[in-house]
């Protein structure tokens, strides 16, 4: 905390200057008033049982473009921008002035030597919101193991 305004100047180009290895800021200044907040998103594959995307590397890249947009405050008003990772919009799009919104386009590949000893099946029958997965034995190399149908 800084006691006037003076003093929170002279911290600008301390904050400006301090940069990763890559040139990347480490403290971006912005996101304030008349320009792009930063992005909401949810956390897709971390949390959620019915993504479609993970929102890391699209949030990334749009806010890569946008990033000029949020240092200036050359927009009309404050810019809100949101990614839900599914038809869910657990990531406020409706409350934000651009929504992208991630969905399925045709049915996810299933890896039937791997799903087994990775998922636990039940859950992932239980999780579709359409019950479009129904549980499936499967023979692989003469084995029969636990898989899923989509």
């Amino acid at each position: 905390m800084v006691e006037t305004e003076d003093a929170l100047k002279g911290l600008l180009p301390d904050l400006e200057s301090r940069k990763f290895p890559g040139g990347s800021n480490k403290f971006p200044i912005g996101g304030t008033g008349a320009c792009v907040s930063n992005i909401v998103h949810t956390q897709g594959y971390v949390h959620c049982h019915t993504p479609a995307t993970d929102a890391s590397g699209p949030v990334k890249a749009v806010m890569a473009e946008m990033f000029e947009y949020f240092q200036s405050m050359t927009l009309p008003a404050l810019l809100r921008i949101s990614l839900p990772c599914c038809l869910n919009m657990c990531g406020a799009v409706q409350c934000s002035d651009i929504g992208i919104v991630g969905i399925h386009r045709k049915p996810p590949i299933v890896e039937h030597d791997r799903l087994d000893n990775i998922c636990e099946i039940p859950l992932a029958i239980s999780a579709c919101p359409t019950g479009a997965i129904k549980p499936a034995k499967v023979e692989i190399d003469g084995k029969k193991v636990n898989s899923v149908t989509v």
